[in-house]
């Protein structure tokens, strides 16, 4: 069987992509899989490091709000639809998958012109642009969220969740081995912040903003992940200076962090979500404003009509967010309550479903 993945741009598209990936080699270790992804952008290196191959298209977002940089976009456009039409051609694949981001269009577009079987894998509870346009196009759509007919065919939907990686969907780490990994006080409540790989600045202003709040008390600690584009900032600051704050560039180990917090503070990307869902963990989120159609706002309130998170927009986070998070962290009834919610939301296996919908689209 040969299989094309397409799409890519971010981690919440790259990611689950990897996922569906690994579970249909374990389903069927002789496939032969290709990406497809945009010059340029995360995909064309975490996918080799992944160990698959990757084919790169000069393709980017057409930005909403006019720029120089849409004049550019009908040639890019023209140039991955043709480039797309030659991998497919060559490659000759059994079946595609979408998983959204720049990349995606034009390789499904020139799959159904070429009667490809396709499904795309939708991460959001609201879609974008790339998978509203496919929708009539695919044969299968997999989701995270239900009652994503009002976007898409409804004879069409799966509902799978989204893919999480194997260490945070089978997390075995005892919260004390997690606590001793980061230095933490296993008699102190542990709050975790994070917002990305590089940083979320609004998210950590609001953090900053708690010092004083936080300075000196015995009850609880921060880890507190700034970002790689802030960490030279924020390292200096008097929040960093207090023993029971942890102000880290980047964590490796999330399943470690997971296993030590008992209180989580982050965005709401589909990817952060489908963890902390699979973890079972309390969350404040806070959706980023800057991104593609609001679509972390979107993701955020189908978590929290189900009583499964709190919400904290983010022009509000600055006055509300540390204030909420330090009495929260004590409101066991509460705590428990979020817990058993986002529970019931996780679906650890969509990966191996999404594979199977895969491999009995070529069947089929």
């Amino acid at each position: 069987m040969r299989i094309v993945f397409s799409g890519g741009g971010t981690g919440g598209h790259v990611f689950p992509a990897i996922a569906i990936a690994d579970a249909v080699r374990r389903k069927l270790p002789d496939a032969e899989i290709l990406f497809i992804g945009a010059l340029g952008k995360l995909e064309m290196d975490r996918v080799p490091k992944a160990g698959y191959p990757i084919k790169g298209l000069w393709i980017s977002g057409f930005h909403r709000k006019w720029t120089l940089k849409n004049m550019m976009f009908p040639i890019k456009l023209i140039y991955s639809l043709f480039k797309s039409w030659r991998i497919l051609k060559k490659f000759k694949p059994d079946v595609i998958v979408g998983v959204g981001g720049f990349a995606s269009g034009p390789a499904l577009h020139i799959a159904s012109l070429m009667k490809i079987p396709s499904l795309i894998q939708e991460q959001n509870s609201y879609p974008g642009f790339t998978n509203r346009f496919l929708s009539d196009k695919v044969d299968k759509i997999c989701v995270a969220y239900e009652n994503m007919d009002k976007y898409f065919p409804v004879d069409k939907i799966i509902l799978t969740g989204n893919p999480v990686r194997d260490e945070i969907s089978n997390l075995q780490i005892s919260r004390q081995d997690a606590i001793k990994h980061f230095g933490l006080d296993e008699n102190r409540k542990t709050l975790l912040a994070f917002g990305g790989s590089l940083g979320a600045k609004s998210l950590n202003i609001a953090i900053h903003e708690g010092y004083e709040k936080i300075r000196n008390r015995d009850d609880v600690q921060l880890v507190w992940q700034v970002g790689k584009l802030y960490f030279d900032e924020y390292i200096k600051t008097d929040m960093a200076g207090l023993k029971h704050v942890k102000v880290i560039p980047f964590i490796d180990r999330m399943d470690m962090a997971y296993a030590a917090s008992d209180l989580l503070m982050t965005r709401a990307g589909a990817l952060t979500i489908a963890e902390i869902c699979s973890v079972g963990k309390p969350v404040i989120l806070v959706p980023s404003p800057n991104v593609a159609e609001d679509h972390q706002t979107k993701n955020a309130l189908a978590v929290t009509k189900r009583h499964a998170a709190i919400l904290i927009r983010d022009r509000n986070a600055k006055k509300r967010l540390m204030n909420e998070a330090l009495e929260l962290v004590h409101d066991t009834e509460t705590l428990d309550i979020l817990m058993a919610e986002v529970k019931k939301m996780g679906r650890d296996n969509a990966d191996d479903l999404i594979a199977e919908e895969i491999i009995d689209l070529v069947k089929g």
